[in-house]
């Protein structure tokens, strides 16, 4: 992580963004059911609101010190934290109701990856659970905000042929001041 995310992504003001502005306006009317697998947490911004509408949230985070952090700020709580490869998720099929990812793709450093992370993402969720998600559009403010940190955005015009691509169904995205999309698992009748 290079030193602007160390100042801005645990920063009070950036849960607050996350948590008034975002996240209930994203999954207003979503049923995310029980269990929520989240990726990539990184400070826990999305985490704090997410774990109070789900009865358990599972968050798996790949930087070890993110992980450390998590796992004591969230030790006896709702919340279980894995130090973990997204992209090669050790659930098995059909895990969680539901799954959310914020502001973390443009981490993953190759369209292969993030595609693989969306495919695990699909194979844990239960037929019918829903993926939802948001993260930011590509710019040149936001290259230079990543400077020394990986920094591979999601280009909006191919996201929902990815989605679909990999078998999600119902795909919506939105693009505004950020990427944002939900998307589910289909249900075995569903037509594919």
């Amino acid at each position: 992580m290079n030193e602007n995310h160390a100042r801005v992504c645990p920063s009070p003001e950036w849960a607050a963004m996350m948590q008034t502005e975002v996240l209930p306006v994203l999954t207003a009317g979503l049923d995310l059911g029980n269990e929520l697998l989240e990726v990539g947490p990184g400070p826990g911004a999305a985490t704090e609101w997410l774990r109070h509408q789900v009865k358990r949230l599972v968050a798996v985070e790949h930087e070890d010190e993110a992980a450390e952090k998590l796992t004591a700020r969230y030790a006896d709580t709702n919340v279980e934290i894995i130090h973990g490869d997204a992209t090669a998720l050790t659930f098995p099929d059909a895990s969680f109701d539901s799954a959310a990812c914020f502001t973390m793709l443009h981490h993953v450093p190759t369209v292969a990856l993030q595609n693989r992370l969306l495919a695990e993402v699909l194979r844990v969720l239960k037929p019918g659970g829903v993926l939802v998600g948001a993260d930011s559009l590509p710019s040149d403010p936001l290259h230079h905000f990543h400077e020394g940190d990986t920094y591979n955005p999601v280009e909006p015009g191919t996201f929902y042929t990815r989605l679909q691509t990999l078998g999600y169904d119902r795909i919506t995205i939105t693009v505004d001041r950020a990427l944002q999309f939900i998307a589910y698992r289909p249900l075995p009748d569903d037509p594919e």
